[in-house]
């Protein structure tokens, strides 16, 4: 069994935010797309689903935060090389997006955070692949930076 993972944004600009996570690379589902939500897929098993503030309130009973004041969570998307943060980064600023924050560089992590145009943070992030196979601490350990 494989698991989907499908994170929901609420957004009051709809075709603002097409603009936007398309210029981040994702690609358009037409078959989960219509006048109000539009799915991202980022690669076979997690998509974002951008839904009109309206729609999205009909799936809860709660209040709509507002992500400009509020955060309730952030996701974050792992790229192949540090190039490829700075890459969809530096696309996300073109397409109306705003960075969150400074870059954060680990050593064995790089990671950035963009906020969408409605205020929701997206991350990208860069790990070297033995620091994710040994752990962080090792990996520094390893480096003789402990």
């Amino acid at each position: 069994m494989s698991t989907n993972i499908f994170v929901s944004y609420p957004t009051d600009d709809f075709e603002r935010s097409k603009t936007f996570y398309a210029a981040l690379g994702a690609t358009l589902n037409p078959l989960f797309t219509d006048e109000n939500a539009a799915c991202w897929v980022w690669d076979d098993n997690i998509y974002t689903m951008v839904l009109k503030r309206e729609f999205f309130a009909s799936f809860t009973d709660k209040q709509i935060g507002d992500a400009t004041t509020t955060a309730q969570f952030q996701i974050a998307f792992s790229r192949d090389s540090r190039a490829d943060v700075d890459t969809v980064i530096e696309a996300g600023l073109a397409a109306g997006g705003s960075e969150h924050g400074e870059a954060q560089d680990y050593g064995f992590m790089y990671s950035r955070d963009l906020e969408d145009p409605d205020g929701n943070i997206v991350c990208f992030n860069y790990m070297v692949p033995e620091a994710a196979e040994l752990g962080p601490e090792a990996y520094m350990a390893q480096q003789g930076q402990v």
